[in-house]
């Protein structure tokens, strides 16, 4: 099982692939990146918030 995506917009940066044994692997990989993702989004409305005062 493997997962991929790219950005679709025509660039150099690098894609991300992941590859798993089982579909559960790929998941919880997904997972981690979701979570990582709001916690970034929480961080830069923190800073936003900050800067804006």
């Amino acid at each position: 099982m493997s997962f991929s995506f790219t950005d679709p917009k025509p660039n150099n940066e690098p894609s991300f692939s992941f590859t798993g044994p089982n579909p559960a692997d790929v998941e919880e990989q997904l997972k981690a990146i979701a979570d990582m993702a709001h916690e970034i989004l929480r961080l830069v409305a923190e800073v936003r918030r900050q800067i804006s005062n």
